[in-house]
């Protein structure tokens, strides 16, 4: 059912807070909030809703999930797998993540997203090629065999039209700027990451029109007193946006917070792995075994593989860990991802003409409900 109303006890708008409100979706969209003294309830409904109704999570960067690796099985079934996974805890939006792999690979993940782009479910926003075209001196967990130079054909990957959003991350200082110009001329969101690129580099970078940092802090140069590299580009730049994954392990609480202070431009990613919505502790990683430990990830060599995280525990210790008001942890896993992606006239916080892709919590940040254009999929 995409045509309700729903009356809650507060709403976050992707501004403000507003107490006692009534939603009115029609054919998955936003038609009207109305503010009362006390909301008028819908007859079908016996009281308010006690709980907060938000806009719907938007991760970019989603590895798998409910034990599903895209790299494994780049098809539709797997994306639907993998959504379905991150659905209960609030992602209404995401883009399947294909970490370094062949070119046959990224084609036929490619193919796997366009026909997802012509189904009616519409939390599929596009796709993240993270690499191949990356720093083999900060590959981390990627295959350092098929990390490689760009090319003709897999610049024609990227610059597909079928796709929806395409994000790409590459190394500044491995992809020439001429190059980072033509994709994102293209339309494609270029991201720099697992890059050992100079300051100097990442900045010939933003230039060429480069406008993401993948994963901040996170397998990039670091900033030091005479040399800021990655970090110190990635904060100085206003423009720019920085995914930051908030569990505890991949970035230091305080680290975390400086960024914060440092660039508004900052959203809450994943990087998200099969464990996530499935009770699996381990999975194959080419070749080898990742394993959980609590809410870490590491291969057999002890390196950090990407996370457990979901979207809604990144929320919580957003709140938790950085001190930040609710209003800017929720826009971190929202609005903020919206505007990264270009999609913030669509999606990303709970305004008249929106598509209803909406989140229910309880006082404790937890999933109770979630619509992805008006259809309850939690």
């Amino acid at each position: 059912m995409n045509s309700f109303s729903l009356s809650v006890k507060s709403l976050f708008d992707g501004d403000k807070f507003i107490a006692n409100s009534e939603v009115v979706v029609e054919q998955g969209i936003i038609k009207d909030i109305v503010v009362r003294d006390k909301a008028v309830l819908n007859p079908l409904q016996n009281e308010l809703i006690e709980d907060t109704l938000v806009a719907g999570f938007i991760d970019v960067q989603v590895n798998g999930g409910g034990n599903c690796l895209f790299n494994q099985s780049p098809d539709y079934a797997s994306l639907l797998q993998i959504g379905q996974a991150h659905h209960q805890y609030g992602t209404t939006g995401w883009l399947p993540t294909l970490v370094t792999d062949s070119y046959e690979k990224m084609s036929l993940a490619a193919d796997a997203v366009a026909l997802a782009q012509t189904k009616e479910l519409t939390d599929i926003l596009g796709i993240h090629f993270e690499g191949p075209h990356l720093s083999i001196n900060k590959k981390g967990i990627h295959k350092a065999e098929l990390v490689r130079e760009i090319s003709e054909k897999e610049i024609d990957i990227f610059c597909r039209q079928d796709l929806g959003k395409v994000v790409v991350t590459l190394a500044a200082e491995n992809v020439a700027p001429q190059a980072i110009k033509k994709l994102v001329e293209a339309g494609v969101i270029v991201c720099l990451g697992h890059s050992d690129a100079s300051f100097e580099q990442t900045q010939l970078a933003l230039e060429a029109g480069a406008s993401g940092f993948t994963h901040l802090f996170n397998a990039m140069s670091p900033m030091t007193s005479r040399a800021p590299g990655v970090v110190g580009a990635a904060l100085l730049d206003q423009d720019s946006w920085c995914g930051l994954i908030v569990d505890g392990i991949h970035v230091h609480p305080a680290t975390a917070q400086i960024a914060l202070k440092a660039k508004d431009n900052i959203m809450l990613v994943t990087d998200a792995m099969p464990p996530v919505g499935s009770k699996k502790v381990s999975f194959e990683f080419f070749g080898q075994t990742i394993t959980r430990d609590g809410d870490q990830l590491t291969d057999q060599q002890g390196r950090l593989a990407g996370s457990a995280l979901d979207m809604a525990s990144a929320v919580r210790n957003s709140l938790r860990m950085l001190n930040c008001s609710a209003a800017r942890a929720l826009n971190m896993a929202s609005l903020n991802p919206a505007k990264f992606l270009g999609l913030e006239l669509q999606i990303g916080s709970l305004q008249i003409g929106k598509q209803a892709n909406m989140v229910l919590l309880n006082k404790k940040c937890e999933v109770k409900s979630a619509w992805i254009d008006g259809i309850q999929v939690v």
